[in-house]
């Protein structure tokens, strides 16, 4: 029985690697973890689809035109954090957690600092912007939600394009039609997403428009102006999650000091959206398709005011004693969220793949845990007692 061990040792560790890879924290999981064979990768309904969140008091939470799972995350523009708990359908319930501590702190500092007039660029490193969907449209404007190729949702891009660079930075708008609109439209924007990363991207965005039949659910006036609210979508399956999520939160902060409320709500859903390539990569929703194309094209324009500041292209420079919350998201001296989880994924890859190592070379469980005893007995003790007379 001993000599058929290995063989029955090797599969059951590298199974028991990737349940826990794939069911353990959602912000270490790697790109092509076990979840992704399970879930599809494109997680929208389409448009007049939507998923309807209610707290446990029955009060309306938030729609998207998105499957919901139990652990997504909603954080308001008011700095509510809410989490998903119960799934029925398209009906969900979600808990009130309170008031998120980083997204108040936000606000709290972003409310006392000035808006600059007029800045000097201080980074010269483009921002990127496509589009996965690219048959999205606007019903009212282009007379049909979908448009193949190319869709109302191009011409949203060139609004972002266009105030961006008025406020100072340098913008790479990539056209490439992804379509059709379907469960592998992230695997063909992903080539995109890598092509634009070669240019070296401050930030990227994918820029698409939510599927709410309700226009009225993201109008609004906001600085004497009728648009559509913008929404940011983070995927919770990827090792860039919290530093893609405290991204957005900064964003929505800032965005909503400047032009009150133009950021509607963070979304943190389950999928990846590509946003694993980079730590400034974040998903916008930009109004729903029963919004006017112009709402979109307005409301995008006034999110792109606080784009430059808050990756730091405009703006003070900050010093290495500055506080860390008023550094931008790109400053080389800030603290680097989410670090700590995404070194803690190579660390367990890392044993995994050690273990299995010397499992195969030896041939032998028995060798194996020998072998490791050895190691982590006598070695450990010989570092340890050369340490200590070194010290001596």
């Amino acid at each position: 029985m001993k000599r058929y061990g290995k063989y029955i040792l090797i599969p059951v560790i590298i199974f028991t690697a990737f349940i826990f890879l794939s069911g353990g924290n959602k912000a270490i999981l790697p790109v092509q973890g076990l979840q992704r064979h399970f879930h599809p990768v494109d997680d929208e309904l389409g448009a007049g689809k939507a998923s309807t969140i209610y707290d446990e008091k029955g009060n309306l939470v938030t729609m998207i035109s998105r499957r919901v799972s139990v652990g997504d995350e909603i954080f308001t523009a008011g700095g509510k954090h809410y989490r998903v708990i119960k799934v029925d359908g398209n009906l969900a319930t979600a808990r009130d957690l309170g008031m998120d501590r980083q997204l108040m702190t936000y606000n709290e500092l972003f409310s006392k600092m000035e808006i600059p007039a007029a800045a000097a660029r201080n980074n010269h490193r483009p921002v990127a912007i496509y589009h996965t969907h690219s048959d999205e449209s606007y019903l009212p404007s282009d007379g049909s939600a979908s448009i193949p190729f190319r869709g109302g949702i191009f011409q949203v891009g060139d609004s972002y394009t266009y105030s961006l660079a008025n406020d100072g930075a340098r913008v790479l708008h990539d056209k490439t039609p992804h379509d059709p609109h379907d469960d592998n439209a992230y695997y063909r924007s992903r080539r995109t997403a890598v092509q634009l990363l070669q240019k070296n991207p401050i930030a990227i965005f994918d820029v698409h428009r939510d599927g709410v039949d309700d226009p009225e659910f993201y109008r609004r006036i906001v600085s004497n102006e009728q648009v559509a609210q913008m929404r940011f979508v983070v995927g919770r399956e990827n090792p860039h999650m919290q530093a893609n999520l405290d991204f957005a939160k900064r964003l929505m902060a800032y965005a909503n000091k400047m032009h009150w409320p133009i950021a509607k709500d963070i979304f943190v859903a389950q999928g990846n959206y590509n946003q694993d390539l980079l730590p400034t990569a974040l998903l916008i929703e930009a109004g729903t398709y029963t919004n006017s194309k112009e709402e979109a094209m307005r409301g995008i324009a006034l999110l792109a005011d606080a784009v430059p500041i808050i990756l730091g292209i405009t703006g003070p420079t900050s010093t290495p004693d500055a506080p860390e919350y008023g550094k931008p998201v790109t400053d080389p001296t800030a603290r680097r969220t989410g670090v700590w989880s995404s070194l803690a994924w190579i660390v367990i890859i890392t044993l995994i793949g050690g273990g299995l190592f010397v499992l195969i070379s030896t041939g032998s469980y028995e060798k194996a845990k020998n072998q490791l005893s050895h190691f982590f007995g006598r070695e450990m003790a010989d570092i340890w007692e050369i340490k200590k007379n070194r010290e001596k």
